[in-house]
C-alpha cells in the first residue's frame, strides 16, 4: 500500500484497490514517513498511546512523595495524607497543584499507603547496573546458550545467541555436537569483525564463559578474549531474574521461530534457516541498530595470545550471602556485615590490583555507592584449559 501511494496513487484509490478502510492506508503510510520501506518498523503495536495523556509526570509523582516524607518527618499535626500535601502545595506556591484525589490516586500507585497490598514498582531501565551503559554511552553484547535440542535421527544440537542491548542486533550459531569454549571465541571474533566491538560483553556463569572454577584466580579463555581487546567482560549473578532478560527472550523466540516451527533433517538446514531468521529480525531492528552507540573496530593486526597476564577491568554481579560476603573467581570477598542477602557489582580491575564493590539496588537504581576496596593481585601462572 505504501508502495503504491509512493508511485503515484491516491490513499482513496489504494484503500479500494487493497480492500481495506482509508484510515488502514493512512496509518501505513504515516508509520512509513521519512524512511526506506525496508527498514520501517511494520510490527503491530497496541492501540492507544504508551502512555495515557493524562498520567501525572514522573517528576510531579516525586514531588508528592517528597511532601509526604517531610509532612511526615516534620508536621506539628502529624498529617501527611493526601488533603495535608494538598495543602502544602499550596502553601508553598509551587505552580499548578493536583487535585487531592489526584495525589490520592499517586500514593497508591507508588505502593506509600498504610494497608498492605502487592507493590508494583516501575522497573530499572534495561543495563541499569553499568552507569555507562544506562546512559546510552555504551553498548553491550548479551550472550547464552540454547542446550537440549535434538534433530530426527539423534544429532544434538546446542545454539550460541547473542544481542545487544541498545541496538537489539541479533546473532545465533547452531552447532553440534557441544559448543566449546574454543567455538565462543572463534564465533565472537566473526562477529565482531562483522559489527565491531562492544564495551561489554555479559555471560552467566556457565564455565564454557567464565571458565573452569576448579581451582581460585582463574580466568577463562573468552574472558582472556575480551580482554585482550579491551571489552568489559560482565558475569551476572546464577538464579537472578532480569540480568539475562534480552538474550532469554530472544532464545524463546530463536525457538519458536526457528526450531520449533520448522522440521529440521540436518544441522546445515538448520543453520540455513536460523541464518535466514537473524537476517530478517536485524533488518526489521535496523533503524534501532543504526540509532545505537557506535562501535570499535575490532583491530587488523590483533592476534590471540590466551599466555598474555590479563589486563583490565572484570565486573561480576553477584548477591551477597549471610555474612555480607560474595564469591568470584573462586574466593571469598567480605562486602559488608549489614549488607546481606542483596546485590553488588565488583569490579575487578587487574591493573591497579583491586577489587572495587558497590551495592545496587532496583528499587533506587540511581545509587550505587563504592563500600568495599579490596587488594588483589591476579597470580602469573601458565594457561591451560
Amino acid at each position: 500500500m505504501v508502495h503504491a501511494v509512493r508511485h503515484g496513487a491516491s490513499l482513496r484509490q489504494v484503500a479500494q484497490q487493497f480492500g481495506v478502510a482509508l484510515a488502514t492506508v493512512q496509518r501505513w503510510v504515516q508509520r512509513a514517513k521519512g524512511q526506506r520501506l525496508d527498514r520501517v518498523d511494520w510490527t503491530e503495536r497496541p492501540c492507544g498511546l504508551p502512555t495515557p495523556v493524562n498520567r501525572t509526570e514522573r517528576q510531579r509523582e516525586d514531588l508528592v512523595l517528597t511532601l509526604r516524607q517531610q509532612l511526615r518527618d516534620t508536621s506539628d499535626l502529624g498529617e501527611f495524607g493526601a488533603a495535608a500535601i494538598h495543602r502544602e502545595w499550596l502553601a508553598r506556591g509551587l505552580p499548578d497543584p493536583p487535585s487531592v484525589r489526584t495525589i490520592g490516586l499517586i500514593l497508591d500507585r507508588r505502593g506509600v499507603l498504610d494497608r498492605r497490598r502487592r507493590i508494583r514498582r516501575p522497573p530499572p531501565r534495561p543495563g541499569w547496573y553499568l552507569p555507562r551503559l544506562v546512559d546510552g554511552r555504551a553498548e553491550l553484547d548479551s550472550f547464552d546458550l540454547v542446550e537440549g535440542l535434538v534433530i530426527r535421527g539423534g544429532t544434538h544440537v546446542e545454539v550460541l545467541n547473542g544481542i545487544s542491548v541498545h541496538g537489539g542486533l541479533v546473532v545465533s550459531w547452531p552447532h553440534a555436537p557441544a559448543i566449546t569454549a574454543s567455538f565462543v571465541v572463534q564465533s565472537l571474533l566473526e562477529h565482531w569483525r562483522a559489527v565491531g566491538l562492544p564495551d561489554y560483553a555479559q555471560f552467566d556463569n556457565d564455565p564454557i564463559f567464565e571458565g573452569p572454577q576448579i581451582h581460585p584466580d582463574t580466568i577463562g579463555r573468552v574472558a582472556r578474549v575480551c580482554l585482550s581487546l579491551g571489552v568489559v567482560p560482565v558475569f551476572v549473578p546464577p538464579r537472578e531474574t532480569g540480568f539475562q532478560a534480552a538474550i532469554e527472550g530472544f532464545n524463546g523466540l530463536w525457538q519458536a521461530k526457528v526450531w520449533t516451527r520448522f522440521q529440521h533433517t540436518s544441522l546445515e538446514g538448520l543453520q540455513v534457516q536460523s541464518a535466514r531468521y537473524v537476517a530478517a529480525h536485524r533488518q526489521r531492528a535496523a533503524s534501532r541498530i543504526e540509532a545505537a552507540p557506535g562501535r570499535r573496530a575490532l583491530p587488523e593486526n590483533w592476534h590471540l595470545d590466551v599466555q598474555a597476564h590479563p589486563q583490565g577491568r572484570l565486573i561480576f554481579l553477584r548477591r551477597s550471602n549471610a555474612q555480607g560476603e560474595i564469591q568470584l573467581l573462586g574466593r571469598v570477598f567480605l562486602v559488608d556485615p549489614l549488607w546481606q542477602h542483596r546485590l553488588v557489582r565488583a569490579e575487578v580491575d587487574l591493573k591497579g590490583q583491586q577489587v572495587r564493590c558497590y551495592t545496587l539496588r532496583r528499587r533506587v537504581p540511581e545509587q550505587q555507592p563504592m563500600v568495599k576496596k579490596v587488594a588483589y593481585v591476579l597470580p602469573r601462572r601458565r594457561f591451560s584449559e
